[in-house]
């Protein structure tokens, strides 16, 4: 009798199969003989199998634990958690100018993705490329992760122990020697603690400061109202727009702005209204990049401007005197403004002086837009403040000797503040200094203690949005590092040592009394991300005093002037250690972690430069060195420096990147300064971009219509569509109620190029960073690219060239070259017309790539996914693959989307219904450029989109029949401006 027949003897298969409900790691198949098994050998094998499960699901417990307060979700959800299925909670994300509302997507505690809350006011449902790259922060390996004294290890509770010494004297001096920086406040709770404190010690103060703030608004309003307040902006029911430098659909802001600028100029025919951007500004800009008509002058220029266009409205206004061709322009607009009164809007930028927006006030007053395209509401702070002199009495307080006890909350004052406001110097008169901090930045450094703050997904808070609404801060994850918030710091000045800030949180909102039913109106807040009402009141204000002038803005025109801008993905530097906004390219120069000093090829010229060329840049005695970057449509005489580079102490990512133009701000020169010396240092630095080439070498790529051009029918018809051609794939006759065939329309006169999209698809699909090396080298990993045209002489710095976006992402073309050509059969075409990737079948000889005409698929060259990091893991979908090297991906058109609501029709027996599929790149777009859907559904969103005149494919004459197409760039150019 042979061992098999006695059971003494199991192969491996079979013991496989035994223990396949298992967990935990496999013991090596070689130590296993094919031999007689005694049970406790069994048995030790199981043990390791459940052991290893056992701690496997410790750590995963111990990384993802709920928060202990109940959080409640934002649709119906199962009573318990389902592995694999996803429950999306509703949460905010703070910011200086109003909190913007967001679903997360949370995976067994872990949250892994973010979307817009459509309920909220300032997203409704779409976010930006900060709240996408959010997820990536919480989980950022190098943020801040114990409590720190002087640089050594401690605790919160030694902590507490040194900040009761440290107040008991000031007890006697009520307060005295005490101060609190914080950032500008938008937390109603928060603000209260503060006044609370304030009135426990009455000689403490309170100050603000953030780098990008409004003072110059503020400044502006008081100049034309003689109160502060707000202009909320309709773009939706403005026909004529002016900007004054005013880059509004970007920033912390633009997610609103974006969605109401392409509902006013969504037109589909001539008969339809599509609005018409003016915009006349220094730098390059994404608003400029839209313009119908953009004017690149420098910034006296545009405060010339705005006098000269008040004057023609009939606002008496002095301004110094402009050339022919600005005079000519400026009263065209004038003149369009006038003819739409009640329909227009004049919008002044944050980095325009005070006079300059009270003229934008001043013309919205007399041209009767206020209450129909802007309305005035009080300011979103809670504690409205002039930043520059609330700073200015710090450091004077400071260099007096007069403060004994400083506490930073969040920010970063000493990178951020200007370079000739004397707080570096001062800093270190303090005797005990204390920051809070979601890294170890460079005010950390300085300070005696550093104390990790928690990230806003996991902590409980509140914010305002920008239209007064108040959103409960509510976490997905119990904080990963002990991180605290300034909730408990502030209750720990006042006394209470052991403070909740669910408690704190909850508690101020109850004590308002203003529903009877407190229990019921927190779950509700909680489940739709909003508190009940609380949304401001327009305010009635009416213009003060005579207009301002503008004459004092003259600039010598032998000097070249410096522009301050934030960063497109950095932002004023809080980002810089975010790896997903480091390599996602900049809108308009493609460049990649970097930054450069922007100048216009004219001026370039002049002074001898070509991109990458290294100079040293001089202002009012202090220099930094940077790196040229030619930007065709730049204003001449101008450079523009980008914020939030330079960093110090970033992080292991964001750490000695590029220069910090911070060392060049001052405290009077705060958007722009005269006298900026330039010169050559004689080398070259290499900057990693994404697109080098701007031209579309006579191909219509991005098409351009004039809105009388849209009743023809051209680009319709056999080009793009997929009947009436041939097909190296038949059409596949289907009986299943869930048969499509998908496509994806991109409406080029929405999209506005702000990478939303991009990074988006990079969180939803686990898309790795590849370093500026590999992008250097033309390796990007990124699923969509936004290429960046320009129509007209790059040269001319007077109008300068239109700019053009498209995104590009796969065509899933129903002739797919790159399908034909793959030896191993990974690239295969669907039933559904998908073009799909079976990765581990990919054995990357890149054929796809080389035979693609789109240039759209990645190849993972190296192992650039992260593999070790622990944290990062918990970050990614657990419905995507994570990629190898040596592995072709491009975009699926998010097919696990698809499948999730393939299932869910399967599981009703019903079809799948139009919209009911949302892409992670739709889903994102604050403009809504993006439709998905099934073609073959004539009564579907996208099916009417293809019947459009001005609807067309990308590359169609190489017979390709793309999938995936666009709809042209509407242009409403005034007539008087050629």
């Amino acid at each position: 009798m042979s061992e098999r027949e006695t059971g003494q003897w199991r192969s491996l298969d079979e013991l496989d199969a035994a223990e396949s409900n298992a967990a935990g790691p496999q013991l090596a198949r070689e130590s296993l003989q094919p031999a007689q098994l005694e049970l406790g050998e069994i048995a030790r094998r199981d043990l390791l199998r459940l052991m290893g499960a056992s701690l496997a699901l410790a750590g995963a417990s111990s990384c993802t634990r709920q928060p202990d307060e109940k959080i409640y979700p934002y649709a119906k959800q199962p009573e318990a958690l389902i592995p694999g299925v996803p429950i999306h909670f509703a949460t905010a994300m703070p910011w200086p100018g109003g909190a913007l509302g967001l679903l997360v997507e949370s995976h067994m505690g872990r949250p892994t993705k973010i979307e817009g809350n459509p309920d909220h006011p300032a997203s409704l449902g779409a976010t930006d490329v900060f709240a996408q790259a959010s997820v990536l922060e919480l989980y950022d390996p190098d943020r801040s992760q114990v409590v720190r004294e002087r640089g050594a290890i401690s605790t919160w509770s030694a902590f507490l122990t040194a900040l009761v010494a440290a107040l008991e004297p000031q007890k006697a001096k009520q307060g005295a020697g005490l101060r609190i920086l914080t950032e500008t406040v938008t937390s109603p709770t928060l603000a209260q603690q503060l006044r609370n404190l304030l009135k426990q010690f009455p000689q403490a103060r309170w100050h603000q400061w953030e780098p990008v703030n409004r003072d110059e608004a503020r400044a502006g309003a008081l100049l034309a109202f003689g109160q502060d307040v707000v202009a909320q902006h309709r773009l939706e029911r403005a026909e004529v727009v002016l900007s004054l430098d005013a880059d509004f659909l970007s920033g912390p802001n633009g997610v609103l702005a974006m969605r109401q600028f392409a509902q006013a100029r969504r037109g589909r025919k001539a008969t339809q209204a599509v609005n018409r951007l003016y915009c006349a500004e220094s730098s390059v800009s994404i608003t400029g990049a839209k313009a119908d008509h953009r004017l690149a002058v420098e910034p006296a220029v545009v405060a010339a401007l705005a006098s000269a266009i008040a004057n023609a409205l009939g606002i008496a206004s002095q301004g110094r005197p402009l050339a022919a061709l600005h005079q000519s322009w400026a009263a065209a607009v004038a003149k369009d403004l006038g003819e739409h009164r009640g329909k227009s809007l004049v919008i002044a930028g944050a980095e325009q002086p005070a006079e300059v927006h009270a003229l934008a006030h001043a013309m919205n007053s007399a041209l009767g837009n206020a209450g129909k395209t802007v309305d005035y509401t009080e300011p979103v702070d809670c504690d409205p403040v002039d930043q520059y002199e609330s700073l200015r009495r710090l450091v004077e307080d400071l260099a007096a000797g007069n403060v004994d006890l400083l506490v930073v909350l969040g920010g970063n004052p000493l990178y951020s503040a200007p370079a000739d406001g004397g707080l570096r110097e001062a800093f270190e008169k303090v005797e005990l200094r204390v920051h809070l901090s979601l890294h170890e930045d460079e005010t950390s450094q300085q300070c005696h203690w550093h104390l990790p703050a928690a990230h806003f997904l996991e902590s409980w808070s509140d914010a305002r949005a920008r239209d007064g609404r108040v959103s409960i801060v509510q976490p997905l994850i119990a904080p990963l590092y002990g991180g605290r918030t300034a909730h408990e710091v502030v209750a720990a000045l006042g006394g209470n040592l052991a403070p909740k800030p669910y408690d704190i949180v909850r508690a101020h909102w109850q004590s308002r009394g203003e529903d009877d039913d407190f229990e019921g109106y927190w779950r509700r807040a909680l489940h739709d991300g909003l508190l009940a009402g609380r949304a401001f009141t327009p305010r009635s204000v009416a213009l003060t005093g005579a207009p301002p002038s503008t004459a004092q803005f003259v600039p010598d025109a032998a000097q070249i002037t410096a522009l301050f801008r934030t960063d497109p993905s950095l932002f004023d530097g809080r980002f810089a250690n975010n790896a997903w906004l480091q390599e996602c390219a900049r809108p308009l120069t493609k460049i990649t972690w970097d930054n450069a000093a922007l100048i216009a090829p004219a001026t370039a010229r002049a002074l001898g430069l070509a991109s990458e060329d290294e100079v040293e840049l001089k202002l009012a005695g202090e220099s930094v060195k940077a790196t040229v970057w030619v930007t065709p449509g730049h204003a001449e005489n101008c450079v523009t420096l980008p914020l939030g580079y330079g960093r110090a102490h970033a992080g292991s990512v964001g750490s000695r990147v590029g220069f910090d133009a911070f060392a060049l701000r001052r405290v009077k020169q705060r958007w722009s300064a005269i006298g900026l010396e330039i010169a050559k240092t004689g080398r070259k630095h290499v900057l990693a971009t994404t697109q080098k080439h701007h031209d579309m070498e006579r191909r219509e790529l991005v098409r351009v219509r004039a809105i009388d051009q849209l009743e023809g029918d051209e680009g319709h018809g056999e080009e793009v569509g997929l009947e009436g051609a041939n097909s190296i794939y038949p059409p596949i006759a289907s009986s299943s109620p869930i048969h499509a065939s998908w496509g994806m329309v991109i409406d080029l006169n929405a999209c506005v190029g702000c990478n939303a999209c991009v990074l988006a698809c990079q969180s939803e699909n686990n898309i790795p960073i590849v370093g500026p090396e590999e992008v250097a080298r033309g390796r990007e990993m990124h699923w969509i690219r936004i290429d960046r045209y320009y129509e007209g002489p790059v040269d001319d710095s007077g109008f300068g060239p239109h700019m053009l976006f498209q995104p590009v992402t796969c065509m899933h073309c129903e002739n797919a070259p790159c399908e034909v050509v793959c030896p191993v059969g990974a690239t295969t075409h669907s039933p559904e017309g998908l073009n799909e990737m079976t990765y581990n079948r990919c054995i990357g000889t890149k054929y796809c790539s080389n035979n693609c005409p789109y240039k759209v698929r990645r190849f993972n060259f190296f192992l650039y996914s992260d593999f070790e990091t622990e944290s990062l893991k918990l970050q990614r979908n657990p419905d995507v693959s994570v990629r190898s090297r040596g592995v072709m991906e491009k975009c699926t058109y998010c097919v696990q989307r698809i499948n999730e609501a393939r299932i869910a029709a399967e599981r009703e027996d019903r079809p799948m219904r139009d919209g009911e599929i949302v892409t992670a790149c739709q889903q994102v777009c604050p403009a809504q450029a993006i439709t998905f859907g099934n073609i073959e559904d004539k009564d579907s969103a996208i099916a009417k989109l293809r019947e459009e005149p001005h609807h067309y494919g990308l590359l169609t004459e190489l017979n390709t029949r793309p999938r995936t197409t666009y709809l042209a760039r509407v242009a409403n150019e005034n007539a008087e401006l050629g």
